[in-house]
């Protein structure tokens, strides 16, 4: 619906904020995203910068098709980084399995935008809540079903945020999550 619209670009600071409070030492973080995506490159300028301020190295690497993510993701080593950070980009969202499994193995910690890869086995997201999209949603609905004209309806921004840790995951990776984060956590998946 045109109605209803997501802030999620003002939360990509937030989330690697939230990173570095579960992995205090994280110096290194990596994200991989197609450079022809207007909304990936948006997001990595915001990360980049908030990367800068937290004194993180953001390490961008660029992907242009599902075998370079895959390649790319194979060959992370030891060491070389300390965590993964996904931007919106729609390649990397939909090869969410194989970031979550590459992590796992890897033990590295992950920060998704989508609380769904959260629930499949990545670390943790800090997004804009699904159920507060779909009750306003419905609200959008349920006055066009009862005579509204959509473009005489006002337009309604979601500001319901929820941030999902996966403590299943960071036992796996061997990763203690602060009390001072989980007791922010909207909701935490044993």
């Amino acid at each position: 619906l045109t109605g209803v619209y997501e802030r999620s670009t003002d939360l990509t600071g937030k989330r690697l904020e939230i990173l570095k409070e579960m992995v205090p030492k994280l110096r290194r973080v990596v994200t991989f995203y197609d450079p022809r995506n207007s909304v990936a490159i948006e997001h990595s300028k915001l990360a980049r910068e908030a990367a800068r301020q937290m004194k993180i190295q953001f390490v961008e690497r660029h992907v242009v098709s599902v075998e370079e993510l895959q390649a790319g993701m194979r060959a992370l080593r030891a060491g070389e980084v300390d965590a993964f950070f996904q931007l919106g980009d729609p390649m990397t969202s939909n090869q969410a399995p194989l970031i979550i499994d590459t992590a796992r193995v890897k033990r590295l910690p992950t920060m998704f935008v989508n609380q769904s890869s959260v629930i499949k086995g990545g670390l943790a997201s800090y997004s804009v809540s699904r159920h507060e999209v779909g009750r306003v949603s419905a609200k959008y609905v349920q006055r066009i079903l009862a005579g509204a004209k959509p473009k005489d309806l006002p337009v309604e921004g979601v500001n319901k945020i929820d941030l999902v840790i996966n403590l299943k995951t960071a036992k796996q990776i061997g990763l203690t999550i602060p009390q001072s984060v989980l007791y922010r956590a909207d909701k935490v998946i044993k």
